[in-house]
């Protein structure tokens, strides 16, 4: 097959990791007789450095005309002076709202292997095997009114607008049972129907859609439980189905439960052109080192032929080639453990490529 990919880099590690799995990807479509075009294009704070804004035309351009995007993280302390509509962040909020990109995927599974790299217990965490479903494109993030306004007796008001309606709810819903129905059949969808009015109506829409698979079983849970419960037993979750504040708080928590946030992928899908991108953010701290674990980004390559490309058999080579690394005892810095052998981000993109082979 053909493809189109439109590659944007980022900020910070997302210059390091991205090349990786693009190296990935290409050795996969030399093998497999495809052919993928990738197209790069600037974005977030490498954007503002060169034309003054965070998403431009141009870079909007090449992600509406491919097949599917990748990316690898924006953001960093040398643009948060900037006024906010400016920052290098917006870009994505941007890139969700132009693709029509309403559901996030991030799948939350424990390699074997770092079992002993999480914070918890092994006991706890052996087992695990969630996915997250994270509404992208309402609530708290867009939502109108807001903004900060000054007060008449001195000092100032910051407010935003949780707001769901009927259909944002009910496509983010279906698209939780479908995922569900290829898994262990059950969706707990996360709230706070006691307190926010918001919340009541997402779960009036989504036990509605229930109704509609009756093969799948739907719990609902407030999020300050789930978030303890994440903790106190994580193998209960099947498919979490969250809004967008919330659902950008737990996938960073099942993601630690795993052993790093290094490790988990991501796809953003909609209409037409979906996103894949590592969870993480750009780690300015450690950007430029060759240190960045580059295997959520290229796990999230995978995602891409699988969810945009249908390459079902390709994504798992890629897979397989990742679990197969760690078994070989590599690892970068962020999940090294004692008598592991430490690698860098260059170093384990080229051990995962040597094997696709196996």
């Amino acid at each position: 097959m053909k493809a189109r990919i439109a590659v944007l880099a980022g900020d910070g590690v997302g210059r390091e990791i991205v090349p990786e799995a693009v190296k990935v990807l290409k050795t996969v479509a030399e093998r497999q007789g495809h052919h993928f075009e990738f197209v790069a294009g600037d974005v977030g704070g490498h954007a503002i450095d060169k034309v003054g804004v965070p998403l431009p035309q141009e870079t909007l351009s090449i992600a509406k005309q491919s097949d599917a995007v990748l990316l690898g993280a924006v953001g960093g302390p040398k643009w948060e002076s900037l006024e906010y509509s400016l920052r290098p962040e917006r870009a994505l909020l941007g890139l969700r709202e132009q693709l029509g990109l309403y559901a996030n995927l991030r799948p939350a599974k424990l390699y074997p292997m770092l079992a002993d790299a999480s914070t918890l217990r092994r006991e706890v965490i052996e087992g695990i095997d969630m996915l997250v479903i994270r509404e992208l494109t309402g609530g708290i993030y867009f939502g109108k009114p807001k903004g900060i306004e000054k007060l008449s007796g001195g000092g100032e008001r910051g407010f935003n607008t949780e707001v769901y309606t009927t259909e944002e709810i009910r496509r983010i819903a279906i698209v939780a049972f479908e995922a569900a129905r290829k898994r262990r059949k059950k969706v707990t969808s996360v709230d706070k129907a006691n307190v926010l009015e918001s919340s009541e109506l997402w779960r009036r829409v989504v036990t509605e859609v229930q109704k509609g698979y009756a093969d799948v079983a739907l719990s609902h849970i407030y999020v300050d439980n789930c978030a303890m419960q994440l903790v106190r037993n994580p193998r209960q979750f099947d498919v979490l189905l969250c809004n967008n504040i919330f659902g950008d708080i737990l996938s960073d928590e099942a993601a630690m439960l795993t052993g790093s946030i290094g490790m988990l992928p991501s796809a953003s899908i909609g209409a037409k052109v979906g996103l894949f991108e590592p969870i993480h953010g750009s780690a300015p701290d450690i950007a430029g080192k060759n240190i960045a674990n580059p295997i959520a980004t290229i796990a999230s390559a995978a995602m891409m032929l699988s969810y945009a490309f249908g390459l079902e058999k390709e994504a798992r080579v890629i897979e397989q080639a990742i679990v197969t690394t760690l078994e070989q005892g590599l690892r970068t810095k962020d999940i090294h453990a004692e008598g592991m052998k430490l690698v860098g981000t260059t170093e384990m993109g080229d051990a995962i490529v040597r094997n696709l082979a196996a």
